[in-house]
């Protein structure tokens, strides 16, 4: 694919022959940092497998709200993997559309979660008149706002940014988020879908996020950046240089993204190779839910006795759920609950 260039020539991506590319091992589940020289832009790919299609299937989600929660993961997995302490991002929506409710964290290290409340009778009535996944999207959002909570745990304080949901996607929403919030060039892509393999439908998900490397200030005070791409966002005109990254960024496709038989070392070569790309080792990401049967146990023995006869089973028992993973957990008298 060729674009436009903004030095007076194309920009190309590069072929897709094997004999430019020593064989590379293809991977899920990672976030790859990445940056390129010649532009001095900082970058992030992420690629989930098993990881996505472990938490959306734990839930029975229509498909619009599974891509949304896909894509809040992916999202989530791109910035919680730039923080520089081992701390927790949590990103929520609430809204007063269909999808009125939507959680993805990250926990350092790597460890993923995220869930969804939405009303399914409302979410099928717009998924069968919209025409686009993003215009099902924007609907079932709705208007509200999206925020962004880092907690670096300990005695440091939290830090909240907050953009407003109003007939937006939840990716224009992100870019909303770091233009106002933190005043950083950024692009990101975002794709979910499913994929047939050995015989069964499989979610998967990726995406791409490139920023213009902050010299001073901003989202630099949560997020590493080497000296390597502080010297190189201040060589030449950086205004040119994010306008000719940003533009072979934006030809990515959303199948490349998530293609499990394209590593994301390829993918880079591909766009990236005239910028001088260069890659940091993977970080690795897992779904892991911090729910306990202790933990529920205790929120549960904060009810007063009234409260808790109407949550009891028939059985006189006590159930109580997880949202994020589905774990049901029982308990009886012998847990001073029953």
């Amino acid at each position: 694919m060729t674009v436009a260039g903004t030095f007076g020539r194309p920009l190309q991506r590069a072929p897709m022959s094997n004999s430019t590319i020593p064989a590379l091992s293809l991977a899920d589940d990672i976030v790859r940092p990445f940056a390129t020289r010649l532009a001095g832009v900082s970058g992030r790919l992420v690629r989930l497998g098993p990881l996505v299609h472990t938490i959306l299937s734990r839930h029975d989600y229509p498909e619009s709200v599974s891509v949304a929660l896909g894509e809040a993961l992916v999202l989530i997995a791109l910035l919680g993997s730039a923080l520089k302490f081992d701390g927790q991002l949590i990103l929520q929506t609430k809204t007063d559309g269909p999808l009125g409710l939507l959680v993805a964290d990250y926990a350092a290290p790597g460890k993923l979660r995220g869930y969804a409340s939405a009303d399914k009778v409302a979410v099928a009535a717009i998924a069968a008149q919209s025409t686009t996944p993003a215009a099902t999207q924007i609907q079932l959002l709705g208007k509200g706002y999206l925020a962004m909570t880092i907690d670096p745990g300990g005695d440091m304080d939290r830090y909240q940014g907050i953009v407003a949901l109003d007939k937006v996607s939840l990716v224009d929403a992100a870019h909303t988020y770091f233009r106002q919030s933190e005043q950083l060039p950024t692009l990101i892509r975002l794709a979910v879908a499913r994929h047939f393999a050995d015989g069964a439908w499989h979610w998967r998900a990726g995406g791409m996020m490139i920023q213009q490397v902050a010299v001073g200030g901003g989202f630099e005070s949560v997020v590493s950046i080497t000296d390597e791409e502080r010297d190189a966002a201040l060589e030449g005109d950086n205004d040119e240089d994010w306008t000719r990254i940003k533009t072979l960024a934006a030809t990515v496709e959303d199948h490349e993204l998530i293609d499990p038989l394209l590593s994301p070392e390829r993918l880079l070569y591909r766009l990236f190779h005239e910028e001088g790309v260069t890659v940091r080792p993977p970080q690795a990401l897992v779904a892991e839910c911090r729910c306990s049967r202790d933990r529920l146990l205790g929120l549960l023995r904060g009810f007063d006795t009234l409260a808790l006869a109407d949550l009891r089973d028939a059985d006189g028992t006590l159930s109580a759920t997880c949202e994020f993973c589905s774990t049901v957990y029982r308990y009886g008298a012998e847990d001073g609950v029953g």
